[in-house]
């Protein structure tokens, strides 16, 4: 019976999802018309006929409704116009730091403090003559009644390089929209605003507070007995990622680097679930970013380096019994391995994430190409049961990716430490 209930929950699970992914994608359909690079009017003659040429339906694309569901964003989408506003946090020179939420945009459809919302994104509008909350001018409306406020046009810069100039509409007058700066293009402001994917990561930190502190409290309190409840469940990652991965890894000195591999592991292993929940306080694409599989590079980067010791360096600079032509040929194959590896770290992260949620997604958008954006319900219908059937199953696929990404960055991220640390004894083994 437990059995069967668990396979119950699962398949409840699945299709919760499939149902809420299915309805962020359908609010997202109207959106997606406002990103395309021309809004094209036709002029209605005063003596046209009724019986003109019956509409076509527009093909639908689900690329831009995925790519602003995998992405980050300013506030938690629940359900139609409802969602769950974030803190916005802005520096500007000359204006210093600014606090609001996101529910000063209603939507979208307003500015505030010269800001605007497009998609869940924050963008400033350059030279807008008010910091007060106005609404904005509708740009167009689509044939479903949505109406659109950011326009999006792809210009081609002095190299030919396409880009996207967004602007909106005030008065009359038509604004420029600027992202926040970014570690390769600096701007007039800079977001620190707390995202979706911040939050997520404040989520998972505070969640591992609470186990690693009742774990250790129950230790204390109850000393030379067996663990129960949440305890008797961690325990045994606990020990395996001690007694498989970081001692037979790092070697006598694995207690020092202990924190930082659990750490790792777990912090990812919660990012990675929480992002299964299709719903509030889930659904954030942490790893999905690849700001933070860089960070979490970076740290294992700084920490093998600043650990390794003369026989590390010694093997990438000028290798023992080696000849010297040999030694030349290697010291830069050497280095650049230094910074392969972290980002063979990052990049495999971030891909596996991305690419689990991005078919999810994907899957799920078949309810609307079966479906032809609302008209055809019969294949709208045989598109819900098919993206059930691969949504159900990429679920739990993607359980599984979520262990096993925590599990093999935490690994590599020990056997590059093991490498640094290691002594060697080539005096003595000759």
């Amino acid at each position: 019976m437990k059995g069967l209930a668990r396979q119950f929950l699962i398949l409840v699970f699945c299709f919760a999802t499939t149902l809420l992914l299915a309805q962020h994608e359908n609010d997202a359909v109207g959106h997606d018309h406002s990103s395309s690079a021309e809004v094209e009017t036709v002029d209605h003659q005063a003596g046209e006929s009724e019986h003109a040429a019956p509409h076509t339906a527009e093909k639908y694309n689900p690329s831009p409704a995925v790519m602003n569901h995998i992405g980050d964003a300013h506030e938690f989408h629940i359900w139609g116009q409802i969602s769950i506003p974030l803190p916005c946090i802005t520096y500007e020179e000359g204006q210093g730091l600014s606090f609001f939420s996101s529910a000063s945009f209603h939507h979208g459809t307003m500015a505030y403090n010269g800001y605007v919302l497009d998609h869940g994104v924050l963008r400033k509008a350059i030279g807008f003559p008010t910091r007060e909350g106005v609404e904005l001018e509708a740009i167009h409306t689509d044939q479903d009644g949505h109406a659109h406020y950011v326009h999006t046009e792809e210009v081609k810069d002095e190299v030919g390089k396409i880009a996207e100039h967004k602007t909106i509409h005030y008065q009359g007058q038509t604004y420029p929209l600027e992202s926040s700066s970014k570690i390769f293009a600096a701007t007039s402001w800079t977001d620190f605003s707390i995202t979706k994917n911040v939050f997520t990561m404040f989520l998972a930190t505070i969640l591992l507070f609470l186990i690693f502190f009742g774990m250790k409290r129950f230790y204390a309190n109850n000393e030379g007995k067996a663990p129960r409840g949440l305890t008797n469940f961690m325990e045994p990652f606990f020990e395996f990622m001690r007694d498989e991965v970081v001692k037979p890894s790092i070697g006598p000195k694995w207690e020092k680097y202990m924190g930082l591999i659990m750490s790792l592991f777990f912090f990812i292993l919660v990012c990675n679930l929480l992002g299964l929940i299709p719903f509030f306080p889930g659904s954030g694409n942490v790893m999905g970013n690849i700001s933070v599989t860089i960070v979490l590079a970076l740290i294992t980067f700084v920490v093998v380096n600043f650990s390794g010791n003369k026989h590390y360096w010694q093997h990438i600079f000028w290798m023992p019994n080696v000849p010297v032509p040999i030694k030349i040929l290697f010291i830069p194959i050497e280095l650049a391995g230094l910074f392969i590896k972290p980002f063979t770290l990052l990049i495999r992260l971030f891909a596996n994430i991305t690419a689990g949620h991005t078919i999810i997604l994907s899957l799920v958008s078949l309810i609307f190409i079966f479906g032809e954006v609302g008209q055809n319900v019969g294949g709208a219908s045989v598109g819900a049961v098919v993206a059930f059937i691969f949504v159900a199953f990429m679920n739990l696929l993607e359980l599984l990716v979520a262990v096993l990404q925590a599990f093999i960055f935490a690994l590599l991220s020990a056997l590059y430490i093991g490498a640094a640390v290691e002594e060697h004894h080539h005096e003595e083994a000759h």
